[in-house]
């Protein structure tokens, strides 16, 4: 993967971590439907590598200011359907792909910037960090970005950040489930690093398959989220890496996974 391919991005694999960055810097890495889809692209191409994990950055002063208005403000309902239904697209794209994706936040992420942080497996932002779904304190609600960011927070946080559109700072954004952790500013890509290694460990087969199920049965009534998640694990038992597992765990030794 090279970033020459895109011009809203750069992209890189190291080892096995792919690292997306946002490099829109004067829009403040704001979403353009051009911007949208090379982010698609971005991580369908991330998807059929090796790598176990991916990296979504902003680059410049903020993680993303959100939708970009200057490539909304002449759509027409069909134009204003076409460029959501690409957004959402983009965040069933980062549910989808085998890898563990973790958001590297600094500076503000704002509506759709805030969308794509809660879309994220994992997240871990800067104390400098903010997040705000602003639609509330103007003419036109936060929808979309509202979906994700219910997920993650719950009713009652997701209607105050709604409704009021005052932003949160990175410590209430951790308290209300957010993001998985906050560090000072100077230790961010550390901390990335660390949880990354941590949630790509083990087999990368059943990490792959545990993230989509965890999607399939999330927010389903639990006598359906448990006929999925039982019929999974079932039939991933006699995987080789479920079945490697239980003879090393046997034979008190370290399991060999397969690539």
């Amino acid at each position: 993967m090279t970033s020459q391919r895109y011009r809203h991005l750069l992209t890189e694999q190291d080892g096995a971590t792919v690292r997306i960055t946002m490099n829109r810097p004067k829009s403040r890495n704001s979403l353009s439907a051009e911007h949208l889809g090379e982010l698609r692209q971005a991580f369908e191409a991330a998807a059929e590598t090796k790598a176990t994990g991916i990296v979504l950055a902003g680059a410049g002063p903020v993680f993303s200011s959100g939708h970009d208005f200057t490539d909304m403000a002449d759509r027409d309902l069909a134009g204003m359907r076409e460029l959501l239904r690409l957004c959402e697209s983009l965040m069933r794209t980062i549910h989808a792909v085998p890898q563990v994706v973790i958001a590297r936040v600094h500076g503000l992420a704002v509506a759709a910037g805030c969308q794509l942080v809660a879309t994220c497996d994992l997240a871990v932002a800067a104390e400098s960090a903010g997040f705000a779904l602003p639609g509330g304190k103007g003419g036109w609600f936060c929808h979309t970005p509202a979906v994700p960011v219910a997920r993650s927070i719950g009713r009652k946080r997701l209607l105050e950040m709604a409704l009021t559109g005052d932003p949160i700072d990175a410590a209430t954004a951790e308290r209300w489930g957010l993001v998985n952790q906050v560090v000072p500013d100077a230790e961010l890509d550390g901390a990335v690093e660390a949880l990354l290694a941590r949630a790509t460990c083990g087999s990368r087969q059943a990490k792959a398959v545990g993230k989509q199920t965890i999607y399939a049965q999330l927010d389903r009534p639990e006598a359906d989220a448990y006929a999925i998640a039982t019929e999974v694990m079932a039939a991933t038992s006699q995987t080789p890496d479920a079945r490697e597992r239980v003879r090393a765990f046997l034979e008190k030794r370290p399991p060999a996974f397969g690539a």
